[in-house]
């Protein structure tokens, strides 16, 4: 088994970041006035995915770290509503949803993984 001693060599954390900037990218075009609505609270659900990860891995603690990893499944949830919500209002093509849509499923899917492990 690989011993992981660092939490950038997490795939969970690579994939993460991939995720912000992928939020980052999308949000650019919306609309001036949801600079500081939608695209703000997107940028910062994202965000707190890798970054929740991080923080747990260094926790050192299982239990704690499952803790944080719960947490990341619940801004992914309010990522994926937030991202429903902008293409409803025309915001985000299908090409965009369907991308992101996907990442968030497949980061999610890898957290449920890890955490049943611990």
């Amino acid at each position: 088994m690989v011993s992981i001693n660092n939490f950038r060599d997490l795939d969970i954390w690579k994939n993460g970041i991939i995720l912000v900037k992928g939020i980052y990218r999308v949000t650019e075009a919306f609309p001036r006035d949801e600079m500081y609505g939608l695209s703000s609270q997107m940028r910062r659900a994202a965000i707190s995915v890798p970054s929740n990860v991080s923080e747990g891995f260094r926790r050192r603690h299982p239990k704690e770290f499952k803790h944080f990893l719960s947490i990341t499944l619940g801004s992914l949830a309010e990522l994926e509503t937030q991202i429903v919500i902008a293409h409803e209002l025309d915001y985000l093509d299908k090409q965009n949803y369907d991308e992101i849509i996907k990442l968030i499923d497949y980061i999610s899917r890898m957290i449920t993984s890890l955490y049943k492990k611990l």
